[in-house]
């Protein structure tokens, strides 16, 4: 799991020897749910699954928390990756948004057999790595690491991402919080811990939508009160895009 763009697909295709699409530009590439053949590995047999980022362009996070939450009707996983680039070189609010879905959707009784994987370490200066690497350890990923959670470097590699993997191929397969309380519990999307927090978020944008579209709508009455003609076309558009970038958002 993790951002769009964050190397998931690039992993799987390494660790396993598949062939699934890589995005290039802006548009999100792996839409759906995506299991690897099984291979083996160590003795044992492992099969990898690729899912999309909670900022996917072609899936509403609705439905991708509902892809992973039925996934083979609550099939236990040995564990949980979550794809990190470290060349993002600060935590912006996508990725604090797809960490924060990614933790509601695990449970905090899973996070032992979590791993968060940096890669694309070849982007960056190795001092400057080492130094985001420590502030992630010291910041944003200690509160899941103190609670079991492993993090790992991917050195973009087919012996690396074996590495990775045989951190996890021993571990005692857990249940997703979503899939036991969507499979389980019989809970619907929206009233599943990941759920509340997606409405939380879709919340939050609402307002800030409302805030903004409220304020072009003063503004753009003191320009036909002064017959700004220019800038009313302006403020028009800006209206115009700001309902477009709502719709988007609030897919559902």
């Amino acid at each position: 799991m993790g951002p769009s763009g964050s190397g998931k697909t690039t992993f799987i295709n390494e660790a396993s020897g598949s062939d699934f699409a890589v995005g290039k530009g802006l548009e999100s590439c792996t839409s759906e749910v995506q299991a690897t053949k099984p291979f083996i590995l160590n003795g044992r047999e492992v099969t990898l699954i690729d899912t999309p980022g909670f900022d996917d362009t072609n899936r509403s996070d609705t439905d991708i928390l509902a892809m992973i939450g039925a996934y083979e009707h609550g099939a236990k996983l040995a564990g949980i990756i979550y794809m990190h680039r470290i060349s993002d070189f600060r935590m912006g609010g996508t990725n604090k948004r797809n960490f924060k879905m990614f933790r509601e959707l695990c449970g905090e009784s899973t996070l032992r057999n979590v791993l968060i994987v940096t890669n694309m370490w070849d982007q960056v200066a190795p001092d400057i790595g080492e130094m985001r690497e420590k502030e992630l350890e010291d910041n944003f990923f200690k509160p899941v690491l103190m609670k079991g959670a492993r993090m790992l470097r991917h050195e973009g590699t087919r012996e690396s991402s074996h590495r990775i993997l045989r951190y996890l191929i021993h571990n005692q397969p857990a249940t997703l919080l979503i899939q036991e309380e969507l499979v389980n519990e019989h809970k619907n999307i929206v009233q599943t811990s990941a759920g509340s927090e997606l409405t939380r978020v879709l919340n939050e944008q609402r307002e800030r939508h409302e805030e903004v579209v409220a304020q072009l709508r003063i503004d753009m009455e003191v320009a036909i009160r002064d017959k700004d003609h220019e800038t009313k076309e302006e403020l028009k558009e800006e209206i115009r895009t700001a309902r477009r970038e709502r719709a988007a958002r609030g897919r559902v």
